[in-house]
Formats: structure tokens, C-alpha cells, sequence
């Protein structure tokens, strides 16, 4: 393929590049960069994108594909597609599947079914065997696979022994274990404990259950010398106990989602179970200390916990009803609209939280533009006035709380391993 992108904003934070300019990129790769010739265009599809901003591709390190096992909530082709139409070139996917990502031949099996796709999916392997906290993984089979992080993500690592093996062992790879904070002898709660779990007479799960957890882990890292990172973040204690551990230097990263970042535990009360996930909604004094520490680079990462579930499923008492929403396809316009369009944070600061801070958790390198380079890039509208239609979604399941609202700012256009997607339609 033979592309132009003209009037566009390069926007690179790592190459601090904030220029209006135009690209060529022939073949999947960067050929020029400014100044176009009658040459240049020839054969050509040119798209002028007035002044839209092009960001290495949006990177989604907290995604669920349920391949293998729940192929009927989602699969690797779908939520690669769910990604694409949202705005990210890449996803880290978690290991809670069935079988779950323990062994080489699962990893292998996720590669394999990513890779004719746009989007590049990075397995995130299981820490110990079965995600049941007993026995570690094999986790240099899993690396030499392609696994880029471990994680029991669903429950945490579930004893300080298996923890502390975990990170003496991932340190020798140098990445990171992703918990699910939460201390299972406190789970099992269907909202956050507080004074609507006692009005709504659901069983409440208390805060203090992540907290225990993130400080736990916090202080195992301190120990191993090991890298932590906390899952989707949702307690003011917890983001304290972060801070905490940034300050002192320790290995210590954290990601928060959307509906984290914006929505309280009030929405509960409606009992629709698109407002039930885990961790559950909050408070907000919970949510007011989330934003502070977006600002403030506490928290590093934005991600969705993409949490694909079936309408059957979602469709029965909100106490019955699985955790989860999916995310990939409403993350970028809910944080360009409630983080970005609020004045919260700077596009330089959502680019960096949505596309480089995930790669650099992971050891992934960052997309750069520059001539010789491969196009990995997010093109973004970030006027652009849109309303959320589930019945579009490109995931297969649909359980998202934020159907018919209005957001501002959305990918246009995604380009990667030499294919474009633009206003959701395959370029060829």
C-alpha cells in the first residue's frame, strides 16, 4: 500500500515532536516525512486529515480475548477488531481463560491467531499453573514464547511465599507481575461496601480488601527487587500506597480504567449489571484521588480491563450476574471526554498514559516517526462528537453501561503491519 497523511500534528512525546507535516508510508513503512513531491502521490491514497493528531498506535495492556474457552464472548479476531475500531494498534491480553495461558502452547496458540491482524496482541502468561496460586508457571517456556508479563489476574497471587518466588523469578526476565488486588478472604462481594451496598441490600466488598493486597505486594517488591505492577486501581488508600512506593523508587507501576476514573458506586442503584465489575465502582473521594494521580503520574497507564460477557450471562440478578464491562471501543473517547475536553490532563499526558507507558511497563518498544520506521499510528479527532451504539460494537458481546452517550474526541484512523483502518472500514 502506497499512503499519505497530510495536515496532520505529529505528536511523539518520547521524540518531543509536536509538528503539523504530512507522511508517506509505502508498504507498511515511513518513506518521508514534510514536504511531498507530484512523485509522492502518485498512486496514492491520500487522505487529508486536517490537523488531527498522529500518535504512535494506542497500546491496551489489560484486555480479555476468552480465546481459548469463551469463544462465544470473544475471540482473538473480534477484540482485535474491537481494538482497531477504538484506536489501538496493540493489546496485552490476560490469562484468565480456559485453559488458561500456563504453558507455551497456549501462548502459541494466541500468536498464531494474531498474526495476519492489524492490531499486535502480547499474551500476558498465567504466574503460577492454573492461575490457583500453588505451583509457579514454567515462566522461561512462556517468555521464549512470547508472554510478556505474568499475572493470576481475576484473583490475586494468593500466598506471600508464591509471590515472592514470582518476582524472584520475573526478575530475571525483567517483567513485571500484574496483580488483581484484592485479599480473597474479603471477596465475593457484589458492590463496593459503603452506604448504598446497605441501602441497595447487595453484598458489599470493602476497599480495604485492594489495599491490603497493594500494600502486600509493595512490600514484596521492595524485598525481590521485583516490578509490581497493580492492576486497575481503584482506592484512594491504594493509590497512596503507589505514591508511597514511586517516592521511595521501588519497581512499582499502576493502570486505572475508565470507569474507574469517572463513575461512583450511586450508579449502582439502577442494579443494571453493566454497572457491576471488580474492583467495583467506588466512592467519590475514591474517583477525586484517581484523577489527582493521573496528574500527578502516580498512576501510569489507562486501560479498559476489556471484560467480555454474554447477554444471558449479564441478563440475571445483579448479584448473580459476572464482573465486567467491554471497554476497547468507548476508553479513548471517554478519557478525551472526561480527562482531556475537562482540562485533567494534556493530550501529551493521555498519549503517554493510552500508548507509550504500557510499551515501556512491558518492554515493548515505542513507535517513532522517523524514515525507515514501521507505521504504527493512531489518528485522532479529538472534536469529534459521537454517540456510543452498542449494536455496532465490533466485539461480540455488547455489555457496556455507555450506550447513547454523547463522547468527544475518537480515532479516525489506525495503521499498523501494513493495513489501515479508517472510519472503520479495512483500507486495502
Amino acid at each position: 500500500m502506497k499512503i499519505v497523511l497530510k495536515n496532520i500534528i505529529l505528536f511523539n512525546p518520547e521524540q518531543k515532536l509536536n509538528k503539523k507535516s504530512n507522511l508517506l508510508i509505502i508498504d507498511g513503512v515511513i518513506n518521508k516525512i514534510g514536504n511531498l513531491s507530484n512523485d509522492d502521490l502518485k498512486n496514492a491514497r491520500v487522505f487529508d486529515l486536517n490537523d488531527m493528531y498522529c500518535v504512535p498506535g494506542l497500546f491496551d495492556m489489560h484486555v480479555h480475548l476468552r480465546e481459548p474457552g469463551r469463544e462465544d464472548e470473544e475471540t482473538v479476531t473480534t477484540g482485535c477488531n474491537a481494538a482497531a475500531s477504538g484506536g489501538f494498534t496493540g493489546v496485552a491480553c490476560m490469562p484468565n481463560t480456559e485453559p488458561s495461558i500456563d504453558s507455551a502452547e497456549v501462548v502459541t496458540l494466541i500468536k498464531e491467531r494474531a498474526k495476519d491482524h492489524l492490531v499486535d496482541v502480547f499474551p500476558i502468561a498465567a504466574a503460577t499453573v492454573g492461575r490457583k496460586g500453588d505451583v509457579l508457571s514454567p515462566m522461561a517456556e512462556l517468555i521464549d514464547a512470547g508472554a510478556v508479563g505474568f499475572s493470576d489476574d481475576g484473583v490475586a497471587i494468593k500466598t506471600a511465599r508464591i509471590l515472592k518466588t514470582a518476582l524472584e523469578y520475573s526478575k530475571m526476565f525483567d517483567v513485571p507481575i500484574i496483580e488483581h488486588c484484592e485479599d480473597e478472604t474479603l471477596a465475593g462481594g457484589s458492590m463496593n461496601e459503603s452506604i448504598n451496598s446497605t441501602k441497595l441490600g447487595l453484598p458489599p466488598l470493602p476497599s480495604v480488601a485492594e489495599d491490603l493486597i497493594v500494600a502486600r505486594d509493595i512490600m514484596m517488591a521492595e524485598y525481590t527487587g521485583g516490578r509490581v505492577h497493580i492492576a486497575h486501581i481503584s482506592t484512594k488508600k491504594s493509590v497512596e500506597l503507589v505514591r508511597q512506593a514511586k517516592a521511595k523508587g521501588l519497581k512499582v507501576t499502576s493502570e486505572v480504567t475508565p470507569h474507574h476514573f469517572h463513575m461512583t458506586d450511586d450508579l449502582v442503584s439502577t442494579y443494571n449489571t453493566n454497572t457491576k465489575m471488580n474492583p467495583p465502582l467506588r466512592t467519590q473521594k475514591d474517583v477525586d484521588a484517581i484523577i489527582d494521580a493521573l496528574k500527578d503520574g502516580t498512576i501510569d497507564c489507562i486501560a479498559s480491563d476489556h471484560a467480555p460477557h454474554s447477554l444471558e450471562e449479564k441478563e440475571m440478578e445483579f448479584e448473580y450476574a459476572p464482573n465486567g464491562i467491554v471497554g476497547l471501543e468507548t476508553q479513548l473517547g471517554l478519557a478525551l471526554t472526561e480527562l482531556y475536553h475537562r482540562n485533567i490532563l494534556t493530550i501529551e499526558q493521555l498519549v503517554e498514559k493510552l500508548s507509550i507507558n504500557p510499551r515501556k511497563i512491558l518492554n515493548l518498544s515505542v513507535p517513532k516517526f522517523e524514515v525507515g520506521e514501521k507505521a504504527n499510528i493512531t489518528i485522532i479527532d479529538t472534536e469529534h462528537v459521537w454517540s456510543v451504539d452498542i449494536k455496532k460494537f465490533k466485539s461480540i458481546s455488547k455489555n457496556s453501561p455507555f450506550h447513547n452517550r454523547l463522547l468527544k474526541g475518537k480515532a479516525i484512523a489506525v495503521i499498523n503491519n501494513d493495513k489501515m483502518l479508517f472510519n472503520d472500514e479495512l483500507i486495502k
